[in-house]
């Protein structure tokens, strides 16, 4: 599997197939290939590092 992103070109996206992959499935320009589309999800491991981690103090604040 390959991670690759969208750039736009005119109205269309459009991806790169990375050369690793080409060659390893020998594909040539002009054939046709068959994709499939999975969106990532982002993961927010990090996003907030100036706070602190969540204890259970917290938790029953949250609930009272």
């Amino acid at each position: 599997m390959s991670l690759v992103k969208t750039r736009k070109v005119g109205g269309s996206l459009v991806v790169t197939l990375p050369k690793e992959l080409v060659e390893s499935k020998k594909i040539k320009e002009g054939e046709i290939v068959e994709i499939s589309v999975k969106k990532v999800r982002k993961d927010g491991f990090g996003a907030f590092k100036s706070l602190s981690p969540f204890t259970v103090r917290d938790e029953l604040t949250v609930h009272e």
